[in-house]
C-alpha cells in the first residue's frame, strides 16, 4: 500500500471526541492490546494528527512523532498498526514467523507472504479467519518486520495444502510510510529497532544472541569449578544428606522391632543405591523412556495400512478422484515412512495399487502419484471396520458482558439451498431422490454422483471423465447447446457438480434464531445509500434488511435511538413487501458497522455506495 510515495492532501489534529472513538477502535480491532499498549500507542495527553491521502486511507500518528495506525479507506472497518507501534508493542498482533531471515528479503521488497515461508510450529497452524491482521516476524528477533490481512482461513489452508498466499502484505519496514521518519540513531538516518534490520534482509537481534551465547558457557563451568568455595558447599551438602539419613533411622528405630528396624535399613540402603546409579537421570526421562515404544517395520507397515483404509472408507470419496497423494497422506498419527519397508510415499501407493486396492499412477510433470480410483470390492476393503471418531466438543465461556448484537451474530444463518427443477427431475427419479425437497449444493452433487455409479458411467480408460447417456447428457445440456453444435458425449468429474446446481432452482433459507424463511433465487443484499439534499444537508437511505428478517419498522425505530435522528420507513415502487428506512444525517458506515456487529450481517451483503463523496 506504501509501496510509492504519495503526499497527504490534508494533516489536521483530533479533537477529543475523535481521539476516544479511535483508541475505542483500536480496543477493538485489536483484541490483545490492553488498556497499557493503547497508553503506548495513542498516549491520552499527546496531540493525534490524522493524515488524509489521495487514495482515502487515514494516517494517525503522533504530533512531532511516528505514525501509529493507519485506516486503509477512511472507513474504520480496516485499521492496522504501523512497524513504529508494532515495534513499541511487539505482541499487540498474532505474527507468522518466517523459516529464516533471508526470507525476509522478499517481505521488504514489497511482495506478499506464502505460506511456503513460514514456519510452522509444533502444535500446528494457528486458527484464524480471513482478512485478519497479523505481523511478520524473524527468528530471533521480536521486532516485527510487516504487518498485513490473511488471504484465507486456517481451515482453508489446510485444504490447500499450505500453498498459495498467506498474506497481502499492507505495509512493511523500508517502504514509503517507514522512510518518511527519521533519526540520527540509526542505520541510514531511519529508525529501526535494533541491529538486526539491515538495509535490505533483517536477521536475529545481535543483542539477544550475545545474551543467549553468554549464558552457556556460564553453565558449563558452574558444573566443574575448582573454587573452594564450592568445594565447602559440596561438603555442606554431604553433611547434610548424613544428617538426614541419621534423622531417618532416628524415625524408625523407636517404634519398629530389630528384625524389623533391619530390614528396613537393608531397604532403604538398597534404594540409595539404586539411586545413586541413576545420577542424572531424572524420574521423569526415565519413565518417558520406559513408556516409549519403538515400532518395528512390520509394526509401521501395518498402520500405514490402516491409515489408508480408515481414509478410504470415511474421507475420500469418487466425486474427489483424481486426487494427489500428498493429500491422501494421513493426518493426527505421525508416522514416519522412511521407518517403513516402502522408504516412500509413492513407492507405497504403487504397491497397493499393485495389490488392486487402489489405482494410481505418477504424473510425470508434477512428480506426484495420483490416486485415480478405489477398488470397493477388494477384500481388505470390504473386511475393515472403519473406526468412528466421536467429534470433540470445544465447550466456549458465554461471557454475561457480552452485548446482544454477539447474540444475534450468533443466531443468523444463511444458506443457499436447491431444488430439483424439469431439467433434472430424470435423475433424482431415477434414483429415487425426492424431487419437492431443498438440498443442499453437496447433497444435490451427491445425486449426480448416485446416478453416474448406479449407471456405470465412469469412463474404463481413464476414472476422472463420466460417460453422458442420453438422460444425464439432456439433463446437463439440454437448451444450453447452439443450434448447429454437437452435444458433448463425456464431462470432468470436477465439473460435475457446478454443471448439475446450474441446472436446478437456486433458493435460499435465512434462519434467525426460531424464525427461518426460505426465498426463491439469491438473497439480495442490503442497499445503504447517502445523499445530499437542500443544500449540505445528508441522508442515508437503507432498502433490503427484509432479506435477513429485519422488521423495517422497528429497525428504524432502533436507528432513530442510536443516532438521535429522525427516521421514516417507506415502500419501494414496484416491490411489494420491500421498504426503505430513511435517516437523517451521513452515517452510513455507522449504520454498515451497525448491521455486521449487532446483526451479525456478513460484509458480502452490505452494499455502500456514498454520493456526497467528489
Amino acid at each position: 500500500m506504501f509501496k510509492k510515495s504519495a503526499e497527504a492532501k490534508l494533516l489536521q489534529r483530533l479533537s477529543g471526541a475523535d481521539k476516544k472513538k479511535l483508541r475505542r477502535t483500536v480496543k477493538e480491532k485489536f483484541p490483545r492490546a490492553s488498556d497499557a499498549d493503547v497508553d503506548v500507542i495513542l498516549p491520552p495527553k499527546a496531540e493525534i494528527t490524522v493524515a488524509k491521502f489521495p487514495n482515502r486511507a487515514h494516517l494517525y500518528g503522533i504530533e512531532g512523532g511516528f505514525p501509529m495506525i493507519f485506516d486503509v479507506d477512511g472507513r474504520g472497518t480496516e485499521i492496522y498498526p504501523t512497524v513504529y507501534a508494532l515495534w513499541m508493542v511487539p505482541d499487540l498482533l498474532p505474527a507468522f514467523m518466517l523459516k529464516g531471515g533471508e526470507v525476509s528479503r522478499y517481505v521488504i521488497g514489497g511482495a506478499d507472504l506464502m505460506f511456503p515461508g513460514i514456519c510452522i510450529p509444533l502444535e500446528g497452524l494457528p486458527s484464524f479467519l480471513a482478512g485478519q491482521p497479523w505481523a511478520v516476524k524473524v527468528p530471533g528477533n521480536p521486532a516485527p518486520i510487516a504487518v498485513g490481512a490473511t488471504t484465507m482461513s486456517s481451515t482453508e489452508a489446510l485444504k490447500a495444502g499450505l500453498r498459495g498466499k498467506a498474506l497481502r502484505i499492507m505495509h512493511y519496514y523500508r517502504d514509503s510510510l517507514w522512510q518518511v521518519h527519521c533519526t540520527k540513531e540509526s542505520v541510514e538516518g531511519h529508525y529501526v529497532p535494533n541491529a538486526g534490520f539491515l538495509e535490505d534482509v533483517v536477521f536475529e537481534d545481535p543483542a539477544l544472541a550475545s545474551i543467549n551465547e553468554a549464558s552457556k558457557p556460564c553453565e558449563v563451568t558452574g558444573s566443574s569449578s575448582n573454587d573452594p568455595n564450592d568445594v565447602d558447599a559440596k561438603r555442606g551438602e554431604e553433611e547434610l544428606v548424613l544428617d538426614s539419613d541419621a534423622h531417618m533411622k532416628h524415625q524408625i528405630e523407636p517404634s519398629t522391632p530389630d528384625g524389623i528396624k533391619k530390614e528396613i535399613s537393608e531397604d532403604v540402603a538398597t534404594d540409595l543405591a539404586e539411586l545413586n546409579v541413576a545420577d542424572g537421570v531424572s524420574s521423569e526421562k526415565m519413565n518417558d523412556e520406559k513408556d516409549q515404544h519403538i515400532l518395528s517395520v512390520a509394526e509401521v507397515d501395518a498402520l500405514l495400512d490402516k491409515c489408508l483404509l480408515q481414509a478410504l472408507h470415511t474421507i475420500v470419496n469418487d466425486k474427489d478422484l483424481p486426487m494427489p497423494g500428498s493429500t491422501l497422506w494421513p493426518s493426527g498419527v505421525t508416522l514416519d515412512i522412511k521407518k517403513s519397508s516402502y522408504k516412500k510415499l509413492s513407492k507405497w501407493l504403487q504397491a497397493k495399487s499393485s495389490a488392486g486396492l487402489i489405482l494410481a499412477k505418477e504424473d510425470k510433470h508434477k512428480k506426484e502419484v495420483i490416486l485415480f480410483a478405489v477398488n470397493h470390492g477388494h477384500a481388505d476393503y470390504k473386511s475393515f471396520v472403519p473406526e468412528k471418531r466421536q467429534p470433540e466438543t470445544v465447550e466456549q465461556p458465554t461471557d454475561s458482558t457480552t452485548g446482544e448484537g454477539h447474540q444475534s451474530k450468533s443466531q443468523l444463518e444463511i444458506a443457499e439451498i436447491y431444488k430439483s427443477s424439469t431439467h433434472v427431475n430424470p435423475i433424482f427419479n431415477a434414483i429415487g431422490a425426492d424431487t419437492g425437497r431443498f438440498y443442499s449444493a453437496a447433497e444435490a452433487t451427491d445425486v449426480a454422483f448416485k446416478y453416474i455409479e448406479k449407471e456405470n458411467l465412469v469412463k474404463p480408460t481413464n476414472k476422472a471423465i463420466a460417460i453422458l447417456d442420453a438422460i444425464f447428457c439432456d439433463a446437463l445440456y439440454k437448451g444450453t447447446v447452439k443450434k448447429g453444435m454437437t452435444y458433448p458425449t463425456e464431462i470432468h468429474k470436477k465439473d460435475v457438480g457446478s454443471t448439475f446446481l446450474n441446472r436446478m432452482q437456486v433458493h435460499h433459507r435465512v434462519t434467525r434464531g426460531n424464525e427461518s424463511a426460505v426465498r426463491k433465487g439469491a438473497i439480495k443484499n442490503i442497499q445503504i445509500l447517502t445523499e445530499r439534499r437542500q443544500g449540505n444537508k445528508k441522508v442515508t437511505k437503507v432498502s433490503g434488511v427484509e432479506s435477513f428478517l429485519i422488521d423495517a419498522e422497528a429497525f428504524a425505530s432502533e436507528l432513530q435511538k442510536k443516532f438521535a435522528c429522525s427516521t421514516s420507513v417507506a415502500d419501494l415502487p414496484g416491490k411489494k413487501g420491500s421498504y426503505e428506512v430513511l435517516v437523517q444525517g451521513g452515517v452510513i458506515d455507522d449504520l454498515a458497522r451497525h448491521l455486521v456487529e449487532h446483526y451479525g450481517i456478513p460484509k458480502r451483503y452490505i452494499e455502500v455506495l456514498d454520493k456526497t463523496r467528489r
